[in-house]
Protein backbone atom coordinates (compact mmCIF):
# COMPACT_ATOMS: atom_id res chain seq x y z
CA UNK A 1 0.00 0.00 0.00
CA UNK A 2 2.76 2.00 0.33
CA UNK A 3 3.43 2.30 -3.15
CA UNK A 4 0.28 4.32 -4.15
CA UNK A 5 0.03 7.89 -5.10
CA UNK A 6 -1.72 9.68 -2.99
CA UNK A 7 -4.69 12.17 -4.76
CA UNK A 8 -5.19 15.81 -3.61
CA UNK A 9 -7.47 17.70 -5.37
CA UNK A 10 -7.15 20.88 -3.14
CA UNK A 11 -3.16 20.91 -4.00
CA UNK A 12 -3.87 20.74 -7.69
CA UNK A 13 -6.53 23.96 -7.09
CA UNK A 14 -4.81 26.04 -5.69
CA UNK A 15 -1.45 25.24 -7.77
CA UNK A 16 -3.62 26.08 -10.70
CA UNK A 17 -5.29 29.24 -8.81
CA UNK A 18 -1.78 30.23 -7.81
CA UNK A 19 -0.79 30.14 -11.83
CA UNK A 20 -0.49 27.16 -12.93
CA UNK A 21 -3.22 26.74 -15.25
CA UNK A 22 -1.21 25.80 -18.52
CA UNK A 23 -0.66 22.94 -16.86
CA UNK A 24 -3.94 22.09 -18.03
CA UNK A 25 -3.06 22.25 -21.61
CA UNK A 26 0.40 19.48 -21.80
CA UNK A 27 -0.81 16.28 -23.14
CA UNK A 28 2.14 14.48 -22.59
CA UNK A 29 4.19 14.58 -25.42
CA UNK A 30 7.92 14.83 -24.34
CA UNK A 31 8.92 17.78 -26.48
CA UNK A 32 9.68 19.83 -23.47
CA UNK A 33 11.90 17.14 -21.95
CA UNK A 34 14.04 16.96 -24.83
CA UNK A 35 14.45 20.55 -24.98
CA UNK A 36 15.30 21.00 -20.85
CA UNK A 37 19.24 22.14 -20.86
CA UNK A 38 19.25 19.87 -17.48
CA UNK A 39 18.60 16.77 -19.43
CA UNK A 40 22.21 17.50 -21.74
CA UNK A 41 23.98 16.44 -18.90
CA UNK A 42 24.87 13.15 -18.17
CA UNK A 43 23.96 13.21 -14.55
CA UNK A 44 20.15 14.75 -14.45
CA UNK A 45 17.25 12.57 -15.87
CA UNK A 46 14.91 15.78 -15.31
CA UNK A 47 11.70 14.57 -16.50
CA UNK A 48 9.66 18.36 -16.85
CA UNK A 49 7.23 16.63 -18.54
CA UNK A 50 5.33 15.03 -15.64
CA UNK A 51 4.65 18.25 -13.60
CA UNK A 52 1.87 18.87 -15.76
CA UNK A 53 0.69 15.20 -15.34
CA UNK A 54 1.05 15.33 -11.48
CA UNK A 55 -0.40 18.66 -10.43
CA UNK A 56 -3.55 17.51 -12.74
CA UNK A 57 -3.61 14.58 -10.39
CA UNK A 58 -3.08 16.63 -6.66
CA UNK A 59 0.31 14.08 -6.54
CA UNK A 60 2.78 16.71 -6.34
CA UNK A 61 4.37 18.19 -2.85
CA UNK A 62 1.18 16.32 -1.24
CA UNK A 63 2.46 14.16 0.48
CA UNK A 64 3.58 14.23 4.50
CA UNK A 65 7.01 11.80 3.93
CA UNK A 66 9.51 14.99 4.54
CA UNK A 67 11.64 12.91 1.87
CA UNK A 68 9.29 12.85 -0.73
CA UNK A 69 8.92 16.42 -0.23
CA UNK A 70 12.42 17.14 -0.29
CA UNK A 71 12.52 15.52 -3.36
CA UNK A 72 9.57 17.37 -5.19
CA UNK A 73 11.47 20.61 -3.93
CA UNK A 74 14.59 19.86 -5.65
CA UNK A 75 12.84 19.50 -8.82
CA UNK A 76 10.81 22.14 -8.78
CA UNK A 77 13.47 24.53 -7.33
CA UNK A 78 15.87 23.26 -10.06
CA UNK A 79 13.99 24.75 -12.87
CA UNK A 80 16.26 28.06 -14.29
CA UNK A 81 13.50 29.77 -16.16
CA UNK A 82 15.40 29.86 -19.69
CA UNK A 83 11.85 28.45 -21.36
CA UNK A 84 13.42 26.45 -23.57
CA UNK A 85 10.85 23.83 -23.16
CA UNK A 86 8.01 26.02 -23.94
CA UNK A 87 10.25 27.55 -27.17
CA UNK A 88 9.28 23.77 -28.20
CA UNK A 89 6.12 23.11 -26.94
CA UNK A 90 3.14 22.77 -29.44
CA UNK A 91 1.00 23.82 -27.09
CA UNK A 92 2.69 26.99 -25.89
CA UNK A 93 2.42 25.13 -22.24
CA UNK A 94 4.79 28.05 -20.13
CA UNK A 95 6.41 25.52 -17.56
CA UNK A 96 8.34 27.83 -15.88
CA UNK A 97 5.21 29.70 -14.78
CA UNK A 98 3.04 26.23 -13.84
CA UNK A 99 6.61 25.62 -11.66
CA UNK A 100 6.72 29.21 -10.04
CA UNK A 101 2.73 28.72 -9.04
CA UNK A 102 3.84 25.57 -6.70
CA UNK A 103 7.43 27.77 -6.09
CA UNK A 104 5.04 30.52 -4.30
CA UNK A 105 3.25 27.70 -2.20
CA UNK A 106 6.24 26.26 -0.88
CA UNK A 107 7.88 29.74 -0.36
CA UNK A 108 4.56 30.77 1.65
CA UNK A 109 5.69 27.69 3.72
CA UNK A 110 8.93 28.56 3.94
CA UNK A 111 9.40 24.65 2.51
CA UNK A 112 12.45 26.33 -0.13
CA UNK A 113 16.03 25.72 -0.46
CA UNK A 114 17.87 27.73 2.30
CA UNK A 115 20.44 30.06 0.03
CA UNK A 116 17.43 31.20 -1.40
CA UNK A 117 15.84 31.95 1.58
CA UNK A 118 19.13 34.12 2.05
CA UNK A 119 18.62 36.33 -0.98
CA UNK A 120 15.12 36.68 -0.78
CA UNK A 121 15.57 37.98 2.82
CA UNK A 122 18.73 40.12 1.76
CA UNK A 123 16.74 41.38 -1.07
CA UNK A 124 13.77 42.73 0.95
CA UNK A 125 15.66 44.03 3.96
CA UNK A 126 18.67 45.88 1.58
CA UNK A 127 16.37 46.64 -1.84
CA UNK A 128 18.69 44.16 -3.81
CA UNK A 129 20.02 40.03 -3.50
CA UNK A 130 23.60 40.95 -2.56
CA UNK A 131 22.39 42.95 1.09
CA UNK A 132 24.23 46.24 0.03
CA UNK A 133 23.93 49.21 1.58
CA UNK A 134 21.21 51.20 -0.90
CA UNK A 135 23.64 54.63 0.20
CA UNK A 136 26.22 52.41 -1.85
CA UNK A 137 24.29 51.95 -5.22
CA UNK A 138 25.35 54.84 -6.88
CA UNK A 139 29.46 54.70 -6.39
CA UNK A 140 30.10 52.68 -9.45
CA UNK A 141 29.29 55.90 -11.53
CA UNK A 142 31.50 57.96 -9.18
CA UNK A 143 34.02 60.72 -11.38
CA UNK A 144 31.56 59.99 -14.29
CA UNK A 145 29.52 63.10 -14.00
CA UNK A 146 25.93 61.79 -14.55
CA UNK A 147 23.23 63.75 -13.15
CA UNK A 148 20.13 62.68 -11.25
CA UNK A 149 17.36 61.70 -13.05
CA UNK A 150 15.23 64.61 -13.87
CA UNK A 151 12.48 65.63 -15.88
CA UNK A 152 15.00 66.99 -18.66
CA UNK A 153 16.38 63.41 -19.38
CA UNK A 154 14.79 61.48 -21.62
CA UNK A 155 16.45 57.90 -20.05
CA UNK A 156 16.51 56.54 -16.89
CA UNK A 157 19.99 53.99 -16.75
CA UNK A 158 19.07 51.42 -14.56
CA UNK A 159 22.52 49.07 -14.20
CA UNK A 160 20.78 46.33 -12.48
CA UNK A 161 22.05 45.29 -8.90
CA UNK A 162 25.05 43.23 -9.72
CA UNK A 163 27.27 46.20 -11.95
CA UNK A 164 25.59 48.54 -9.21
CA UNK A 165 27.69 46.33 -6.57
CA UNK A 166 29.67 43.75 -7.95
CA UNK A 167 33.33 44.77 -8.07
CA UNK A 168 33.91 43.24 -12.15
CA UNK A 169 30.59 44.24 -12.55
CA UNK A 170 30.67 47.57 -12.26
CA UNK A 171 32.86 48.31 -15.45
CA UNK A 172 30.26 47.18 -17.57
CA UNK A 173 27.61 50.39 -15.96
CA UNK A 174 30.67 52.72 -16.42
CA UNK A 175 31.61 51.13 -19.93
CA UNK A 176 27.56 51.72 -20.74
CA UNK A 177 27.52 54.89 -19.22
CA UNK A 178 30.78 56.51 -21.35
CA UNK A 179 29.08 55.21 -24.19
CA UNK A 180 26.10 56.98 -23.61
CA UNK A 181 27.69 59.95 -22.95
CA UNK A 182 29.71 59.72 -26.12
CA UNK A 183 26.55 59.66 -28.22
CA UNK A 184 25.17 62.53 -26.61
CA UNK A 185 22.09 60.34 -25.11
CA UNK A 186 19.93 62.13 -22.31
CA UNK A 187 19.80 60.00 -19.18
CA UNK A 188 20.27 60.16 -15.40
CA UNK A 189 20.18 57.41 -12.88
CA UNK A 190 18.62 57.28 -8.97
CA UNK A 191 21.15 55.72 -6.98
CA UNK A 192 20.04 55.08 -3.10
CA UNK A 193 16.16 55.23 -4.14
CA UNK A 194 16.51 52.62 -6.50
CA UNK A 195 15.03 48.88 -5.46
CA UNK A 196 15.77 45.58 -7.35
CA UNK A 197 13.21 45.35 -10.29
CA UNK A 198 12.37 41.40 -8.69
CA UNK A 199 12.82 39.35 -10.99
CA UNK A 200 14.48 37.25 -9.33
CA UNK A 201 12.42 36.98 -6.56
CA UNK A 202 9.33 36.78 -8.53
CA UNK A 203 10.80 33.98 -10.88
CA UNK A 204 11.74 31.90 -7.68
CA UNK A 205 7.90 32.55 -6.09
CA UNK A 206 8.29 35.30 -3.66
CA UNK A 207 5.49 37.15 -4.78
CA UNK A 208 4.82 39.07 -2.12
CA UNK A 209 8.47 40.45 -2.15
CA UNK A 210 8.36 41.05 -5.97
CA UNK A 211 5.24 43.53 -4.96
CA UNK A 212 7.31 45.01 -2.54
CA UNK A 213 10.13 45.49 -5.05
CA UNK A 214 7.25 46.87 -7.73
CA UNK A 215 5.62 49.32 -5.34
CA UNK A 216 9.35 51.08 -4.45
CA UNK A 217 10.23 51.49 -7.81
CA UNK A 218 6.80 52.59 -8.86
CA UNK A 219 6.33 55.18 -6.58
CA UNK A 220 9.87 56.73 -7.58
CA UNK A 221 9.10 56.47 -11.04
CA UNK A 222 5.87 58.22 -10.26
CA UNK A 223 7.35 61.15 -8.53
CA UNK A 224 10.04 62.14 -10.96
CA UNK A 225 8.50 61.29 -14.08
CA UNK A 226 10.42 58.48 -15.82
CA UNK A 227 8.60 57.26 -18.60
CA UNK A 228 12.47 55.52 -20.79
CA UNK A 229 14.45 52.81 -18.39
CA UNK A 230 17.82 51.49 -20.34
CA UNK A 231 18.97 48.55 -18.86
CA UNK A 232 22.16 46.49 -18.72
CA UNK A 233 19.97 43.36 -17.60
CA UNK A 234 17.59 41.43 -19.68
CA UNK A 235 16.47 40.29 -16.33
CA UNK A 236 15.18 43.62 -15.45
CA UNK A 237 14.78 44.62 -19.28
CA UNK A 238 12.11 41.99 -19.65
CA UNK A 239 10.90 42.71 -16.04
CA UNK A 240 10.57 46.47 -16.73
CA UNK A 241 9.00 45.80 -20.42
CA UNK A 242 6.24 42.39 -19.41
CA UNK A 243 5.46 43.36 -15.92
CA UNK A 244 5.82 46.88 -14.58
CA UNK A 245 3.25 48.02 -17.25
CA UNK A 246 0.38 46.44 -14.81
CA UNK A 247 1.44 48.90 -12.31
CA UNK A 248 2.82 51.43 -14.04
CA UNK A 249 1.78 52.18 -17.51
CA UNK A 250 3.75 54.85 -18.69
CA UNK A 251 6.86 53.33 -18.93
CA UNK A 252 8.81 51.74 -21.83
CA UNK A 253 12.02 49.82 -21.80
CA UNK A 254 15.36 49.19 -23.88
CA UNK A 255 18.34 46.96 -23.53
CA UNK A 256 21.40 48.75 -24.46
CA UNK A 257 22.36 46.17 -27.05
CA UNK A 258 19.01 47.98 -28.80
CA UNK A 259 20.03 51.62 -28.48
CA UNK A 260 23.63 50.48 -28.91
CA UNK A 261 22.84 49.07 -32.54
CA UNK A 262 19.90 52.39 -33.51
CA UNK A 263 23.26 54.51 -32.69
CA UNK A 264 25.67 53.07 -34.36
CA UNK A 265 23.35 52.79 -37.26
CA UNK A 266 22.51 56.57 -37.13
CA UNK A 267 26.70 56.76 -36.84
CA UNK A 268 26.02 58.46 -33.55
CA UNK A 269 28.66 56.49 -32.08
CA UNK A 270 31.16 54.87 -34.84
CA UNK A 271 33.58 51.80 -33.76
CA UNK A 272 36.77 52.69 -35.39
CA UNK A 273 39.90 51.02 -33.16
CA UNK A 274 40.33 47.73 -34.00
CA UNK A 275 39.59 44.70 -31.72
CA UNK A 276 41.70 42.05 -33.16
CA UNK A 277 40.12 38.95 -31.92
CA UNK A 278 37.61 36.21 -32.45
CA UNK A 279 34.59 36.22 -30.83
CA UNK A 280 31.43 34.17 -29.90
CA UNK A 281 28.71 35.53 -28.58
CA UNK A 282 26.40 33.95 -25.97
CA UNK A 283 22.78 34.42 -26.13
CA UNK A 284 21.28 35.42 -22.61
CA UNK A 285 18.02 33.28 -23.09
CA UNK A 286 15.92 36.00 -21.37
CA UNK A 287 17.38 38.40 -23.74
CA UNK A 288 17.45 35.56 -26.89
CA UNK A 289 14.93 33.47 -26.49
CA UNK A 290 12.34 34.92 -24.29
CA UNK A 291 12.42 38.83 -25.37
CA UNK A 292 13.70 38.10 -29.25
CA UNK A 293 16.58 40.18 -29.08
CA UNK A 294 18.66 38.21 -31.37
CA UNK A 295 20.31 40.10 -33.76
CA UNK A 296 21.09 43.93 -32.52
CA UNK A 297 23.79 42.10 -30.21
CA UNK A 298 25.45 40.90 -33.38
CA UNK A 299 25.32 43.83 -35.24
CA UNK A 300 26.84 45.64 -33.03
CA UNK A 301 29.45 43.19 -32.06
CA UNK A 302 29.89 43.15 -36.53
CA UNK A 303 30.51 46.85 -36.63
CA UNK A 304 33.64 46.48 -34.55
CA UNK A 305 36.61 46.66 -37.11
CA UNK A 306 39.11 43.59 -36.37
CA UNK A 307 36.03 41.94 -34.39
CA UNK A 308 35.82 37.94 -35.56
CA UNK A 309 32.59 36.89 -34.79
CA UNK A 310 31.73 32.92 -34.75
CA UNK A 311 28.60 31.02 -33.46
CA UNK A 312 28.00 27.91 -31.55
CA UNK A 313 26.70 25.11 -34.18
CA UNK A 314 23.13 24.58 -33.43
CA UNK A 315 22.89 26.28 -30.24
CA UNK A 316 22.98 29.70 -30.94
CA UNK A 317 19.95 32.14 -30.80
CA UNK A 318 16.55 30.41 -29.39
CA UNK A 319 18.44 27.17 -28.97
CA UNK A 320 21.33 28.87 -26.92
CA UNK A 321 21.78 26.79 -23.49
CA UNK A 322 21.06 28.66 -20.27
CA UNK A 323 24.27 29.38 -18.01
CA UNK A 324 22.18 28.33 -15.34
CA UNK A 325 21.96 31.82 -13.35
CA UNK A 326 17.73 32.45 -13.38
CA UNK A 327 15.41 32.00 -11.24
CA UNK A 328 18.53 32.60 -8.49
CA UNK A 329 20.46 29.85 -10.43
CA UNK A 330 23.44 32.61 -9.82
CA UNK A 331 23.22 32.20 -5.99
CA UNK A 332 23.03 27.99 -6.50
CA UNK A 333 25.77 25.95 -5.50
CA UNK A 334 25.06 23.02 -7.65
CA UNK A 335 27.63 19.87 -7.30
CA UNK A 336 29.99 19.17 -10.28
CA UNK A 337 28.42 17.43 -13.15
CA UNK A 338 25.06 19.10 -12.34
CA UNK A 339 26.67 22.92 -13.90
CA UNK A 340 25.09 24.22 -16.93
CA UNK A 341 27.83 26.43 -17.14
CA UNK A 342 30.48 23.88 -17.87
CA UNK A 343 28.99 22.14 -20.28
CA UNK A 344 28.06 25.61 -22.05
CA UNK A 345 31.50 26.83 -21.69
CA UNK A 346 32.70 22.86 -23.44
CA UNK A 347 30.35 24.14 -26.47
CA UNK A 348 31.83 27.42 -26.23
CA UNK A 349 35.70 25.89 -26.54
CA UNK A 350 34.88 23.95 -29.26
CA UNK A 351 33.98 27.20 -31.41
CA UNK A 352 38.09 27.96 -30.58
CA UNK A 353 37.18 32.13 -29.94
CA UNK A 354 39.61 33.80 -28.14
CA UNK A 355 37.01 36.10 -26.30
CA UNK A 356 33.09 35.05 -24.88
CA UNK A 357 30.80 38.00 -25.40
CA UNK A 358 27.66 38.38 -23.14
CA UNK A 359 24.89 40.85 -23.01
CA UNK A 360 24.10 40.09 -18.97
CA UNK A 361 25.64 40.38 -15.99
CA UNK A 362 24.60 37.22 -14.51
CA UNK A 363 25.87 35.20 -17.65
CA UNK A 364 29.06 37.35 -16.98
CA UNK A 365 29.43 36.22 -13.50
CA UNK A 366 28.68 32.56 -13.98
CA UNK A 367 31.23 32.59 -16.88
CA UNK A 368 33.96 33.96 -15.17
CA UNK A 369 33.60 32.24 -11.93
CA UNK A 370 33.45 28.90 -14.29
CA UNK A 371 36.47 29.20 -16.89
CA UNK A 372 38.55 30.35 -13.38
CA UNK A 373 37.37 27.32 -12.00
CA UNK A 374 38.16 24.91 -14.64
CA UNK A 375 41.75 26.77 -15.27
CA UNK A 376 40.87 27.84 -19.22
CA UNK A 377 42.43 30.63 -21.16
CA UNK A 378 39.21 32.20 -22.06
CA UNK A 379 38.74 35.97 -21.62
CA UNK A 380 34.63 36.84 -21.08
CA UNK A 381 33.43 40.40 -21.51
CA UNK A 382 30.89 42.33 -21.82
CA UNK A 383 29.35 43.75 -24.92
CA UNK A 384 29.53 47.24 -23.52
CA UNK A 385 33.13 46.79 -22.90
CA UNK A 386 33.91 45.43 -26.25
CA UNK A 387 32.10 48.53 -27.74
CA UNK A 388 33.76 50.90 -25.89
CA UNK A 389 37.33 49.87 -26.23
CA UNK A 390 36.63 50.14 -30.39
CA UNK A 391 35.50 54.34 -29.33
CA UNK A 392 38.24 54.88 -26.68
Amino acid sequence: MSNLITLNPEIRDTIIESGGDDAIKCYQCGRCMAACPWNLLKKIDYTTYRFCQRIRLGAIIESEDKEEIAADTIDVFRCVGCDSCQFECPRGVNLSDVLRAIRRILVDYGSYPGELKSVVSRLYNSGNPLGEPAEKRADWAAGLDIPQFNESCEYLYFPCCVPAYDTRAKNVAQATAKILKMAGVSFGIIGKDEFCCGEAVRRVGAEKVFQTAVKHNTEVFTKIGVEKVITTSPHCYATFKNDYPEYYDKLDAFHVTQLFAQLIKEKKIVPKKPFNKTVVYHDPCTLGRQMKILEEPREVLKSIPGLKLVEIPTFNREYSVCCGAGAMGLWRDWPQGERLTNFRVEQILNTNAELLAVACPYCLQMFEETIKSMNLDLQVMDIAEILFESLD
